[in-house]
């Protein structure tokens, strides 16, 4: 079986072990610490963010020395043992220091993407890219769904019990194809290199920040979309709230299907703009409280993002060397995350003092500004308005 299965595999448990908290950190902080301010949900996604932001470079400065499954098998192992100990952790400060350190090791499992993409031939990077995109919404599905029912039958701390259960897994798996001798040795680069390649310069500059602001369009409305769900459709059950927010990751999966069966685009660079569109009216239609509204916009949204992202990550790989796939995943990364930070920061402050669907209004506005900024970047690269 090629590695690449068992590697995908892996992706797909550690998403749903890291998406299974993400909907519910305002109760979970609620029941476990009586912190009910918005505020300290968006600061404490932050943190998550930030931590991420610096470990996951450092990570990849090391898989050039290291093979990168035997990283896993030892920072995996470390972030099982943290995760589950937040389960039985009742400092609010201690469980801040412990859950942040457990992210500090998870972070690790990043450089599967990169890996996967280095050993599979340029010609199939896209239809990788996109199976991989639709694990990670899969994975999102059902560990959205997963803590639903966990908090519906159980309590929010059994939650991190799943993700050791998780992180365990893919050290083993790790392990087992260590033994199997499937890993590949790290890229050996023929240039030297310091701590200053990891800032970005050129178009790779230019792609991360226009991703940064994607991803902070996108997370924007993401911390309290349950709440806002809940508020609109007047229903208390955690799984239901859990389905309708995994939906886009959801309708991933038929866009992965349809686009099989359709033409490929000439280049990476093309079929960016028409998604982003579709994107600016799924937002609108969930910025409109009403239960049908709200759930034709996430449709129509999942359909956009995952076009988006697909062609965004396969636009990265095709212009960085192979070589340095992990490190120039790690620049772009970066600036995600950043604009994952500065999302989870302003969603809480517009929870706290604005209606819960202002943030789709305020993601609309930076989607218009992803854009003009990606026209301005790509229009030399397209070579007429009907090829995208």
């Amino acid at each position: 079986m090629p590695v690449r299965v068992f590697l995908i595999a892996m992706t797909l448990v550690a998403v749903v072990s890291d998406y299974m908290m993400h909907p519910f950190y305002p109760l979970f902080f609620a029941t476990r610490f009586g912190v009910t301010d918005p505020r300290i949900t968006g600061i404490y996604f932050s943190a998550v963010c930030a931590t991420v932001m610096i470990a996951f470079p450092i990570w990849a400065i090391v898989s050039r020395r290291i093979p990168e499954l035997r990283i896993l098998v030892y920072t995996q192992l470390i972030a099982g043992i943290l995760a589950g100990s937040c389960a039985f952790i009742t400092s609010y400060p201690w469980f801040w220091v412990v859950s942040l350190l457990v992210i500090v090791f998870k972070g690790s499992y990043l450089l599967v993407y990169p890996y996967i993409l280095r050993i599979t031939p340029v010609a199939k990077h896209v239809g990788i890219i996109s199976v991989l995109s639709v694990i990670i919404h899969l994975g999102s599905v059902l560990g959205a769904i997963f803590g639903g029912m966990v908090i519906d039958w159980l309590q929010p701390r059994y939650i991190y019990l799943g993700m050791a259960a998780g992180d365990f897994f893919q050290a083993a798996l790790s392990m087992y194809l260590l033994s199997m001798g499937k890993q590949e040795p790290a890229p050996q680069e023929t240039a030297s290199h310091s701590w200053f390649d990891l800032i970005p310069g050129g178009t790779m500059l230019k792609l991360s920040v226009i991703t940064l602001l994607f991803y902070y369009a996108d997370f924007l409305i993401r911390p309290f979309f349950v709440r806002y769900w809940e508020s609109v459709s007047s229903s208390d059950s955690r799984i239901l709230s859990g389905t309708i927010y995994a939906i886009p990751a959801a309708v991933a999966v038929a866009a992965l299907y349809a686009n099989k069966t359709r033409k490929p685009y000439n280049t990476p660079w093309h079929g960016i703009l028409p998604a982003l569109l579709l994107a600016l009216c799924g937002l609108i239609l969930q910025a409109y409280p009403a239960i049908l509204t709200i759930i034709a916009g996430r449709c129509l949204y999942g359909w956009a993002f995952f076009q988006c992202a697909v062609r965004f990550d396969a636009l990265l790989f095709h212009i960085s060397d192979p070589a340095s796939y992990a490190v120039e995943y790690s620049k772009i990364h970066f600036f995600q995350n950043l604009g994952v930070l500065a999302a989870s920061f302003s969603a809480g402050v517009l929870a706290e003092y604005l209606p819960l669907n202002v943030p789709f209004v305020v993601a609309f506005a930076g989607y218009a500004g992803v854009v003009l900024l990606y026209y301005l970047m790509a229009r030399t690269r397209l070579q007429t308005l009907s090829q995208y």
